[in-house]
């Protein structure tokens, strides 16, 4: 168990200004933190040896891709704005 010494002397390492109500009330919480932790690094700890799954490519096959540029004519066509096969935007700053 932590006691007030203790908890001032981190405040003071850490230059954190607690008050004595901020000392009491951290003392009496730090406990339960703590255990909680050790209890994390039992689980984590058993669990150091366990083996990693096979990394396999779940992605499907292109069947059917386009050939490059197919579109660029009729995308051209549409566009509001253009400049021979370029596409004109709103200047952006």
């Amino acid at each position: 168990m932590i006691d007030i010494n203790e908890v001032k002397k981190l405040a003071e390492l850490a230059r954190i200004e607690m008050t004595d109500e901020e000392i009491a009330n951290f003392t009496k919480e730090i406990d339960p933190i703590l255990g909680y932790v050790a209890q994390i690094q039992q689980v984590t700890g058993s669990n150091a040896t366990r083996t990693i799954p096979e990394h396999r490519n779940i992605t499907r096959p292109d069947e059917n891709p386009n050939e490059s540029f197919s579109n660029t004519e009729k995308i051209v066509t549409e566009f509001p704005r253009k400049e021979g096969t370029l596409l004109k935007v709103k200047k952006i700053l």
